[in-house]
């Protein structure tokens, strides 16, 4: 199904690709990539000739009905691994067991150190969780990913994707083998995420900002409301003063007639 899946993808979107040969032919792997659409899982795979293992929400796996066995078996068929992701730290220790049994069962992990996807098309501080925990504890090479326009093809919402062409850039493999065993420590762990971003900064030529992905999400949705309550406010002053202007206004009355003096 993999393959007659991104036959398909190859066929109508005609992704261009750079790098392919820095993916091994065999061996463990991680692919670190930036993140920009929903179908940015898709479009990876469709190009390689390994099978890549994402992590996806478990819910996509298990909803009942027709629909929801089409879905499960689309998100298996592209390489999807169900994670639980019920509470926030038990969502990330899973993860990162997930990728782990990937790598020692001698595949490629795929996995976005942003850990959303972009609200606005720049490249976000990296998390320096599951990416850096899974390359320190298996010492698998990281290779660093960029998506090229693929925001443009689905933006987020939209569900019907635009025919264009994407681009996918393969950089060289990373090798942090010297810090195996080092998983614990936190400033390793940021140290060998920055390394990563960079690189894939390197790649994507995306503006880099050094905040999270989330908190910028959290930051635009509330310039938006507060967008709205400022027009709406606006508008509000506006009706009322209109009303007041009314009011104000003298309304037409029949003048009296002075009466002749006798």
């Amino acid at each position: 199904m993999k393959f007659s899946i991104g036959g398909s993808l190859k066929l109508a979107f005609r992704p261009w690709v750079e790098g392919l040969e820095n993916i091994p032919a065999e061996g463990p792997a991680i692919l670190a990539s930036n993140h920009l659409s929903f179908s940015d899982s898709f479009f990876l795979p469709a190009v390689l000739d390994r099978k890549v293992t994402f992590i996806a929400k478990a819910e996509y796996f298990t909803s009942p009905g027709v629909k929801g066995k089409l879905t499960a078996a689309f998100f298996k068929g592209v390489g999807q691994l169900p994670v639980d992701r019920s509470g926030a730290r038990g969502a990330g220790e899973a993860a990162i067991k997930a990728g782990i049994d990937v790598i020692e069962g001698g595949g490629l992990f795929g996995i976005y150190p942003e850990g959303t996807r972009s609200p606005d098309g720049r490249l976000y501080r990296g998390k320096p969780g599951g990416l850096a925990r899974v390359a320190l504890a298996t010492g698998a090479p990281v290779i660093p990913v960029a998506m090229i326009d693929t925001e443009k093809i689905q933006p987020p919402g939209k569900v019907v994707p635009k025919l264009m062409r994407p681009g996918i850039k393969i950089g060289k493999p990373l090798d942090f083998s010297r810090y195996h065993g080092m998983e614990s420590d936190r400033f390793i762990l940021r140290s060998v995420t920055d390394e990563v971003m960079y690189e894939i900064m390197k790649l994507s030529g995306q503006e880099y900002v050094d905040i999270y992905a989330t908190a910028a999400k959290r930051q635009i949705a509330e310039a938006e409301k507060a967008e709205k309550a400022a027009a709406k406010a606006a508008e509000k002053a506006e009706k009322a003063a209109e009303k007041a202007e009314q009011s104000d206004t003298p309304e037409d009355k029949p003048e009296k007639k002075e009466r002749p003096a006798a």
